[in-house]
């Protein structure tokens, strides 16, 4: 397995690097931040987003994407972290493109595809319902009512949820509320009857809401892939943990560029910073500390390659993706916590002030750390895929 870029993902990646530092540094995360926008990101760095092609990276040429492979969409994802960009990439293209391309119908894929490339369609996935990432507890329940779906429910942290069009909701169709079967995937218009949508403002000022759905009734035509087909699929199909372990890797891509971001910084100010006539960094006690992270971000940048790499390969099982996933959520998520932390310590207590940026790195980190799965989750999950 390749754990180094090739020329082309070199090239994009740089090609990134230079937009996000040029285009959309933290401080346009700090602009939104205080001025409580209505949107929550800039709509003209998304649209040069769209120009450059990011939303159809992963998205095949059939529906006017570039079909560059999540390896390509990874090394983008990684820039973002770098500089904390706030931007539907995560919610409309990583979760929302890839659960239309995994389970959705032929129709459903050359209507809404091409619409999201383009940038004229933003989609939200609405799964959790509880304070921590459990995606099998689904109390929302979806009934048949004639030829209709009526959808009752409600569900927590819906990244983007605020300003989606649509929003996919999962949803209980059959079974008991914690069982892995029996659930099923409904597109819904966000302007839907009986739909409510609350906006929430989290620690690491990036989108997410709160809905409710009261007898919201879709047409069958608005299932996302078959009935009941839960997190497996149905005969060898692709399921609801597909999408998901695609999203945990390019999360943990976009978690590797802050983390790599955030020891940059802190290198920078061993190397500035005078403490009793002698520069910082010449302290041995904060060489080893620096040494450690150095350490584990290599780790990291490996299981991310890998499991990047694992995605792009039609050759790779769903059982060595679902393990890659799971050990890179749960690796970046640790790394994230220990760097973020690092990051406030070894500035000292300007590290706790506003006026520097090193703080929206430990806010996101923390946010970051539980969405899709937080470290102890995907150990428990590795287990369980091992038979431990």
């Amino acid at each position: 397995m390749v754990l180094v870029l090739n020329e082309d993902q070199q090239l994009l990646k740089d090609s990134a690097k230079n937009f996000c530092q040029q285009a959309a540094p933290i401080s346009v995360l700090r602009r939104f931040r205080d001025s409580k926008d209505e949107t929550g990101f800039d709509q003209d760095i998304w649209r040069q987003m769209i120009e450059l092609g990011w939303a159809g990276m992963a998205v095949s040429q059939e529906y006017d994407g570039l079909d560059f492979g999540y390896g390509g969409l990874g090394v983008v994802l990684e820039e973002t972290g770098r500089t904390l960009v706030n931007s539907p990439l995560i919610s409309t293209v990583l979760l929302g493109a890839t659960a239309i391309s995994v389970l959705g119908s032929p129709a459903q894929k050359q209507e809404l595809l091409p619409k999201i490339v383009a940038g004229e369609l933003l989609v939200s996935l609405a799964l959790d319902e509880l304070s921590r990432h459990t995606p099998t507890r689904i109390a929302t329940t979806a009934e048949k009512s004639d030829s209709d779906f009526l959808l009752n429910g409600s569900k927590t942290f819906v990244l983007d949820g605020h300003v989606a069009n649509k929003i996919i909701v999962v949803a209980r169709t059959s079974g008991e509320v914690d069982s892995r079967e029996g659930i099923s995937l409904f597109l819904v218009d966000a302007d839907a009857e009986g739909l409510s949508i609350t906006r929430s403002w989290m620690v690491d000022n990036r989108n997410a809401a709160n809905i409710s759905l009261l007898n919201v009734r879709v047409s069958e035509e608005s299932l996302l892939g078959s009935l009941d087909c839960g997190f497996t699929g149905h005969e060898g199909s692709a399921g609801l943990d597909a999408v998901l372990d695609i999203a945990r890797i390019g999360l943990a891509a976009e978690m590797l560029g802050s983390i790599q971001e955030v020891f940059e910084r802190i290198l920078d100010y061993l190397k500035q910073r005078e403490q009793f006539g002698i520069l910082i960094g010449a302290f041995q006690g904060l060489q080893h500390r620096a040494a450690t992270m150095y350490s584990e971000i290599e780790l990291c940048k490996s299981t991310v390659r890998a499991a990047l790499a694992a995605l792009d390969d039609p050759d790779t099982s769903r059982r060595d993706i679902a393990e890659l996933a799971s050990i890179a959520k749960s690796k970046l998520s640790e790394v994230f916590f220990l760097v973020s932390n690092e990051g406030i310590q070894m500035h000292g207590g300007i590290g706790m002030t506003d006026e520097f940026d090193i703080g929206f790195f430990l806010k996101r980190a923390r946010v970051a750390q539980q969405f899709l799965g937080d470290a102890s989750f995907h150990r428990d999950r590795y287990a369980s895929l091992n038979n431990f």
